[in-house]
């Protein structure tokens, strides 16, 4: 049996905002990659819907300010696109992974269109010059992995070497 851990995403205040449960699929000495289950009522989100039961692929780091999510449709296991996280690195605990989102987002579709998200929130966050400067370093790193990514020739599973769902 797979271990499952509660993925747990927390405001500035350190506030739950979302918690969900994943399986783990690979451990790394310094990020996890899981396997969950979207939560929630479908949700159109800027061309890509987000379906209750997809499948995502998640990977957290502790020594990287993002975490990435793959989006397989819960039908077939298409790949809908991936939705990353400008955070504070993940906090990787047993059982446990927290992390402080900071607003700043990118959505990536399938035929490479990227989309960087809530830029105002992120503007109007009360942060300090040194993680301001962290989380827009890490969209940038984000944007150069992505910048290639086209379908199905690029999977988070790259990050960990394990092959993906057949």
């Amino acid at each position: 049996m797979k271990e499952t851990y509660e993925v747990v995403k927390l405001n500035l205040a350190r506030e739950a905002s979302w918690r969900y449960n994943g399986q783990l699929l690979q451990r790394q000495a310094n990020g996890v990659l899981l396997e969950a289950f979207f939560n929630r009522p479908d949700l159109p989100f800027h061309g890509i819907v987000f379906g209750e039961g997809d499948r995502f692929l998640e990977a957290y780091w502790s020594d990287r300010w993002y975490n990435i999510f793959e989006i397989h449709d819960r039908r077939d296991d298409a790949l809908k696109g991936w939705y990353c996280n400008v955070s504070r690195p993940a906090e990787i605990l047993p059982g446990t992974i927290r992390f402080v989102d900071l607003a700043l987002d990118l959505l990536i579709h399938p035929d490479g269109r990227q989309l960087v998200l809530d830029e105002d929130e992120f503007q109007a966050m009360a942060l300090d010059e040194v993680t301001r400067m962290q989380a827009q370093a890490a969209l940038g790193k984000l944007q150069a992995v992505f910048a290639g990514a086209r379908g199905a020739g690029f999977s988070v599973t790259e990050f960990f070497k394990v092959s993906p769902k057949n």
